[in-house]
């Protein structure tokens, strides 16, 4: 069953009204798709925020706008850069007998072998494209690198699932590797050089020794 949140429809599309519904704790939004006509809401940012919490970012929201109510996805957001809060959210509205692409996090789960004998894991991608019914989509996507050594790669065709739903990357895209130990250099230029001061100190700047 899907988790309601309530909406309203905006009449006023200037920024000062923009600016108006946020101060008062909302969030301006936009529901859209094949079905509907594209129409501006506003939801409550708190109600927002536990929404997501319980049914999850790509979870399917039950959109109450004043009375009609439409299945949709979290299709996209807008962020405050400083202050980290979201600031405008697109409502993607969806028949859940039908496929949709979205993109769901890559996480990469335990401790990597290669990473215990000295290696860096490197995780070149964090979140994957991905088609499915919108009840099927997982929160995210796990794959265990325990087993990766030093010097291996972790391919998307490595990734083992269970669910009704299809990647949409090529097989050979590196999902994680271990590089070797970094090999550190050391610099110092004065190490080689002989003790004492040398015949002429003219145009020397430093003292490499400390003397």
């Amino acid at each position: 069953m899907s988790t309601v949140l309530q909406a309203k429809e905006r009449k006023e599309l200037r920024t000062s009204e923009l600016r108006k519904i946020r101060n008062n704790g909302h969030i301006p939004a936009v529901i859209y798709g094949r079905s509907v006509e594209s129409k501006p809401v506003y939801v409550s940012s708190a109600d927002l925020t536990k929404t997501i919490r319980h049914v999850g970012r790509n979870g399917v929201i039950s959109l109450d706008v004043e009375g009609s109510k439409h299945d949709v996805v979290l299709s996209d957001y807008q962020e405050d850069s400083i202050k980290r809060e979201i600031i405008h959210v697109d409502f993607l509205a969806i028949d859940k007998s039908s496929k949709i692409t979205v993109t769901v996090r890559l996480v990469l789960t335990g401790d990597a072998a290669g990473v215990k004998d000295g290696g860096v894991l490197q995780q070149p991608i964090h979140e994957l494209s991905i088609t499915s019914t919108p009840t099927e989509i997982p929160q995210q996507i796990e794959v265990d690198v325990s087993n990766l050594q030093v010097g291996e790669t972790m391919k998307v065709s490595d990734i083992l699932y269970q669910g009704s739903f299809t990647i949409n990357h090529e097989e050979d895209e590196v999902i994680a590797s271990i590089l070797p130990p970094r090999q550190e250099e050391e610099i110092n230029a004065g190490e080689q050089q002989d003790g004492g001061h040398p015949e002429s100190e003219e145009g020397r700047e430093t003292d490499p020794a400390g003397q």
